[in-house]
């Protein structure tokens, strides 16, 4: 499955800017189909990083996926090339 059919948009809230600061975390708005798996494949693929972990979470027809970085990727340098920042 392609990539960016997988991982839809960023979502930048308080609480997004708050993780990616303190946990090197960036949370996405991903396919409702897409598993754990696939995102993490996707998002190495997109950014060319790599993916510590991924946490998903489902509410009102809208799957988010939590995505932490390895420590020498940093989550504000890709906020920021996506242009969150």
């Amino acid at each position: 499955m392609d990539p960016y059919k997988i991982v839809k948009h960023p979502l930048s809230t308080e609480k997004s800017i708050r993780l990616m600061e303190s946990q090197n975390k960036l949370v996405f708005v991903v396919d409702l189909d897409a598993d754990k798996e696939m995102i993490k494949k996707a998002v190495e693929e997109m950014f060319k990083v790599e993916v510590d972990s991924v946490n998903t979470f489902v509410r009102k027809g809208e799957k988010r996926a939590y995505i932490k970085f390895s420590e020498k990727n940093l989550a504000i340098d890709i906020a920021t090339q996506l242009g969150l920042m």
